[in-house]
């Protein structure tokens, strides 16, 4: 994958991470309860959604940089931070959808939000991964 399409489609996926994981933590922060009538885990006492939307804004921020001067430490960096995100939300989605499993949960968008992370941090790594080996790949529209 060249580094322009890498970016490109990094620079979506992070941006749509940046307004998920910002919403939840929006409504954490300013209404003091969490999106979607979810549990809110918690890492370090603090709401697991903060740590996702640093994540995502960090990501973000290195695509954005990438798409004016491209360059592979870039994806490298992105691809650790994804990999620390999909440990992170994996974390908390695991052990949630377990209790799916076992207890038909209700969930407003079908699962916990964490696992919503979780698939966007597998599809950033996965893209980092060709833009750090190079390989043509084509994803249409890139």
């Amino acid at each position: 994958m060249q580094l322009n399409k890498f970016f490109s489609a990094s620079f979506w996926l992070t941006l749509a991470g940046v307004v998920f994981a910002g919403h939840m933590a929006g409504i954490k922060f300013f209404k003091a309860t969490c999106a979607f009538n979810e549990p809110c885990p918690l890492f370090f006492g603090y709401p697991a959604c903060y740590f996702g939307f640093l994540m995502f804004a960090t990501m973000f921020v290195l695509s954005v940089i990438g798409l004016i001067s491209p360059k592979k430490v870039l994806v490298w960096f992105i691809s650790l931070v994804s990999l620390l995100g999909i440990l992170f939300a994996s974390y908390f989605s695991i052990p949630e959808i377990g209790k799916l499993i076992a207890v038909i949960t209700n969930y407003s968008l079908g699962l916990p939000t964490c696992s919503y992370g979780l698939i966007f941090f597998v599809l950033i790594f996965i893209i980092s991964i060709f833009g750090i080996k190079g390989k043509k790949v084509e994803i249409e529209g890139y």
